[in-house]
């Protein structure tokens, strides 16, 4: 499984935490796309760079609140960012809206709960059902 993985400075700190632990994980390949320095950086760049690359597998972005990220990788065809901030939340974004990009607010989550909700992510399918009908609804054809 492909995993790509960007933040922007208020989350690179984070982001590193989440890269170790997923290059322990088996059969995951993680791609990180940076930013690497807590230097200012515009966080729709490294959300658009990832979402040019997300041809099959999963993202993870991060930024301060997980809003600008999560703003800008919804403007792709194709991806289905979700913003989220507990478990639960991380799962119906997976299990109801086949979520493909995780988005993590990097300023209220803590390192523990972040890996938890990527483990969850990772490890939640998507239900199908009576699902398939509303993600197909959310493109605007």
């Amino acid at each position: 499984m492909n995993i790509y993985i960007a933040s922007d400075h208020a989350g690179w700190e984070l982001k590193t935490h989440i890269v170790q632990f997923l290059k322990k994980w088996d059969g995951i390949v993680v791609t990180d796309l940076g930013t690497n320095t807590p230097e200012s950086v515009d966080y729709t760049d490294y959300a658009h760079q990832l979402c040019s690359n997300l041809k099959s597998g999963f993202g993870i972005l991060i930024c301060g609140s997980g809003n600008g990220m999560c703003m800008a990788a919804n403007k792709w065809p194709d991806v289905r960012a979700a913003l989220c901030w507990d478990v639960d939340i991380v799962r119906l974004s997976r299990a109801h809206n086949n979520a493909n990009v995780l988005c993590l607010p990097a300023r209220f989550v803590s390192v523990e709960d972040a890996i938890d909700m990527v483990s969850a992510f990772i490890e939640t399918e998507f239900e199908g059902g009576r699902h398939v009908k509303r993600v197909a609804g959310i493109k605007l054809n």
